[in-house]
């Protein structure tokens, strides 16, 4: 019997706990110590990465169907702009988000890891929709109804946060240069 609703490969929870996983390992292959809070999905930061004396806490966000939802938990009574603002100032300025998607891999291949900072997670939903903006974050989204804001318009999270070396590097340096707020 057919519900009509589409069957998810894994449970939310397995996809945390694999996309936990991955991003520790990936971290650990560029030659990160890593410290892995227990459990998954905890608050603020799922691990702690750390090279000589650079120290960053790091947030692991899995998907398996091409987005992330973000900001939804601030959309009460204010626009999506106001949400992502909100979003933002609770988060600390010493925190790299690592967005892991299952979407379209197979169990041999590993999935597609973004890396940013909240401020650029904040910039990209505000100008998602034709900068109508959005709570969720999509790796890439087209609009294709009419009435919709961002018609004819193709959302897509920016090449240069894909994972590598040089993008940690330059994420860890940038974060670890800040004058801390007191």
């Amino acid at each position: 019997m057919k519900t009509g609703k589409k069957k998810k490969d894994i449970s939310p929870w397995h996809v945390a706990v694999a996309a936990e996983a991955i991003a520790a390992g990936q971290f650990a292959r560029l030659g990160y110590d890593v410290s892995v809070q227990y459990g998954a999905d905890q608050p603020q930061y799922d691990l702690i990465v750390a090279k000589n004396d650079n120290v960053v806490k790091v947030s692991v966000k899995g998907s398996q169907d091409g987005s992330w939802g973000l900001t939804q938990g601030h959309k009460k009574n204010v626009d999506y702009h106001q949400a992502a603002d909100l979003w933002l100032a609770k988060h600390t300025n010493k925190l790299i988000y690592c967005f892991v998607q299952f979407k379209g891999t197979t169990i041999d291949e590993l999935p597609r890891i973004y890396l940013a900072v909240p401020g650029e997670i904040a910039q990209r939903l505000k100008d998602t929709a034709n900068k109508r903006g959005d709570t969720i974050l999509h790796e890439s989204h087209t609009y294709k109804m009419k009435k919709a804001a961002g018609y004819g318009t193709t959302d897509k999270i920016p090449d240069e946060w894909k994972f590598s070396k040089e993008r940690m590097e330059k994420l860890m340096a940038e974060i670890n240069t800040q004058i801390p707020v007191l």
